[in-house]
């Protein structure tokens, strides 16, 4: 056997032995990075600073103190008012994202400390039926501006969502005027509400209650808008620019106050409570 040829199988045996999903590979700049490396920069690309999505209780974990979260409203689950069914039931659908999400609904609420400041918060989670706001979104977004008016702490709204339940109709799209009304009684108290975008948020949850905050700030390079790019292109006949309702671009054009990274956001809110509050 030649030495060539049997350092081949060694690298091949080697090969063989390795786990699976030790690498991944960043829908930013393609590279193929090592897992533990990522996760250990709160799932920010250390190649390209490119923002992987990330579930709401990772997401809890950095952005509030530790220890301090307080959920509630986490037993409210939505019902099936039209009995939709498309290619399956929506009871059926709900179910296998409360098994693979590990939660509820899509998203979570209650309150917590950041940098010692009480706060209540809505973390919404895109990897339960991409975030869309049903029923039970709505109710806990305007439940939890409630309690913070009640309170007269800061409202945080973290949003990643493809927009409003289809599977629930007129029935989602009237969240849209709860949250708005919800966030509008926070607007006439004083009571300061910052809306964080996260990618992508979409539809009815940006016309409604995440660009009303009255600061909004944004993850890097964030896809936000109402509808998608494709569809807006094809409607006016136009070419879009390459960077098209991304978090840049909207920040240039006055859409939101600030991009901010994802391991600078607690740091970022604490100051901002210390100007504001």
């Amino acid at each position: 056997m030649t030495w060539f040829k049997k350092t081949k199988e060694i690298r091949m045996e080697k090969k063989g032995k390795t786990p699976e999903g030790l690498w991944v590979k960043c829908d930013g700049c393609k590279e193929i990075i090592y897992k533990k490396e990522i996760e250990k920069n709160l799932k920010i690309c250390p190649k390209c600073n490119y923002h992987f999505r990330i579930s709401a209780r990772e997401r809890l974990k950095f952005l509030v103190d530790e220890g301090s979260f307080v959920e509630t409203d986490a037993t409210l689950e939505s019902l099936d008012p039209l009995n939709f069914r498309d290619s399956a039931s929506y009871k059926d659908r709900l179910r296998d994202n409360q098994k693979k999400s590990g939660l509820n609904e899509a998203v979570i609420a209650g309150d917590a400390l950041i940098k010692g400041i009480p706060v209540s918060l809505i973390i919404m989670d895109f990897h339960f039926m991409g975030g869309s706001m049903g029923s039970v979104v709505g109710e806990k977004v305007a439940r939890t501006a409630e309690r913070a008016l009640e309170k007269e702490q800061p409202f945080i709204a973290v949003s990643a969502s493809g927009g409003a339940r289809m599977q629930e109709g007129i029935f989602s799209l009237m969240q849209m005027a709860k949250v708005s009304a919800a966030v509008g009684r926070l607007k006439e108290a004083g009571i300061l509400y910052i809306s964080i975008l996260c990618d992508p948020t979409f539809g009815g949850v940006t016309a409604s209650f995440a660009t009303l905050g009255d600061i909004i700030i944004a993850e890097p390079k964030s896809l936000i808008g109402f509808a998608g790019p494709r569809v807006i292109e094809q409607t006016i006949k136009q070419p879009l620019p390459d960077d098209f309702q991304r978090a840049d671009f909207l920040l240039d054009h006055g859409l939101i106050d600030l991009v901010v990274d994802r391991k600078n956001l607690r740091d970022t809110l604490a100051r901002l409570f210390e100007l504001l509050l």
